[in-house]
C-alpha cells in the first residue's frame, strides 16, 4: 500500500498551477479586450459600403465562406461524376472510342486561395533560404568579402516588393517562354518577388552568427587542424544556429507580408487577390469578407512564426535565445 502511494505522480504545486493559469488567462484577457474594442469601434465607423463589420459580422461572413467552399466542392464532385458517366456511356457504345478527362475549372474559393498563398510563400521562402544561408556563411567566414558586399546588401534590403514585382514580371515573361508551361507565370512572379525581399534577414543574421563564433572554439578548430568543411559543419553551424533561426523567423514574416502585397498588385491567385476582388466588388458583404481575410492573414502569420519558433527550440542548443 505504501509503495503504491509513493509511486503516484507528484501533484503540481500551487505556485505552478497559478503560473500556468496566469499564462493562459492573460492572453485570453487580451483577446477579449481586443474583441470588445473592435466591436465598439466598428459600430462608429461608416463607410461607403456600410458600417465597418465587427467580430460577429466577420464570423458570419466566415461561415458563409465555409458554406461557399463546401458548395463548390459539391459542384466539383458532381462534375466528375457526370463526366465519368458520359465516358462510360461513350465506351459502352464504342469500346474503341477515345475519352477525355477534363479538369474542373470552377472559381477558386477562399480556402483555395489560402492554399495557393501558403504554397507560394513556402516555395519563395525555401528558395530564399537556399540562397541566404550559404551566402551568409561564406560572407561570415571572409571579413573581406563581407566588407565588400555589405554596402550592396544594405542597398537592396529596403527595396519594396512593389518595386521588385514589375522587374520580376518582365524578366519571367522574357525568359519563361513556353506554349505549355508546367508552372504558371503568376506563381513564378510571386515566388521570385517573395524570395528577393525575404532573403536579407536570413543572410545578414547568418553572416553575423558566423562572425560571432566564440574564439575558444576557433582555437580548438585550429588545434585539431579541421578541414574547411569540418570547421563549418562542427564549429560554425552549431554555434550560429540561434542567429540563423532568428533570421529565418524574420524572413518568413517578411515573405508572408510581401506575398499578400504582390498578389494584390499583380492580381496573382491567393489571399491578396481575394482582398482586391472583394474591394472591387463593393457588395454589402465585401467589407465583412475582407475582414475575414485580414484576420486569416494575421492568424496564418502567427502560426508560421510559432512553427519556426518550435523548430528553433528543437535545433538550438541555446534555449534562452528561443523563448521569445
Amino acid at each position: 500500500m505504501m509503495a503504491s502511494i509513493l509511486s503516484l505522480p507528484a501533484l503540481p504545486k500551487p505556485a505552478q498551477v497559478m503560473q500556468h493559469s496566469r499564462r493562459l488567462a492573460l492572453p485570453m484577457l487580451g483577446i477579449a479586450v481586443f474583441l470588445l474594442l473592435w466591436h465598439l469601434a466598428a459600430s462608429q465607423v461608416q463607410t461607403s459600403l456600410g458600417t465597418l463589420p465587427g467580430p460577429v459580422q466577420t464570423w458570419q461572413q466566415f461561415t458563409n465562406l465555409v458554406a461557399e467552399h463546401q458548395h463548390e466542392r459539391d459542384r466539383e464532385a458532381a462534375f466528375y461524376v457526370r463526366q465519368a458517366k458520359r465516358n462510360a456511356e461513350k465506351l459502352a457504345r464504342a469500346p474503341q472510342a477515345e475519352v477525355r478527362i477534363r479538369e474542373y475549372t470552377g472559381k477558386p474559393t477562399f480556402f483555395d486561395q489560402i492554399g495557393t498563398s501558403l504554397l507560394t510563400v513556402m516555395a519563395g521562402f525555401l528558395l530564399a533560404t537556399a540562397i541566404a544561408i550559404p551566402v551568409g556563411i561564406v560572407l561570415g567566414l571572409n571579413k573581406g568579402l563581407y566588407a565588400a558586399f555589405n554596402p550592396v546588401i544594405q542597398l537592396l534590403k529596403p527595396v519594396s516588393p512593389l518595386a521588385w514585382l514589375p522587374i520580376v514580371t518582365m524578366v519571367v515573361s522574357a525568359l519563361y517562354v513556353s506554349d505549355d508551361p508546367r508552372v504558371a507565370k503568376s506563381f513564378l512572379n510571386s515566388l521570385f518577388t517573395v524570395a528577393m525581399c525575404s532573403l536579407w534577414p536570413t543572410l545578414i543574421n547568418t553572416a553575423v552568427g558566423v562572425t560571432g563564433v566564440d574564439q575558444d572554439l576557433l582555437n580548438v578548430s585550429r588545434v585539431l587542424k579541421l578541414s574547411r568543411w569540418q570547421h563549418v559543419r562542427t564549429i560554425v553551424l552549431p554555434s550560429s544556429v540561434p542567429m540563423v533561426f532568428t533570421g529565418l523567423r524574420l524572413s518568413l514574416g517578411v515573405a508572408w507580408m510581401v506575398l499578400i502585397a504582390a498578389e494584390m498588385l499583380a492580381q496573382n491567385p491567393g489571399l491578396g487577390k481575394f482582398v482586391w476582388d472583394e474591394f472591387q466588388n463593393g457588395s454589402a458583404a465585401s467589407l465583412g469578407r475582407i475582414m475575414v481575410a485580414v484576420v486569416t492573414i494575421g492568424f496564418i502569420g502567427l502560426l508560421l512564426d510559432r512553427s519556426m519558433l518550435s523548430l528553433q527550440r528543437h535545433f538550438s542548443w541555446n534555449q534562452q535565445l528561443s523563448q521569445h
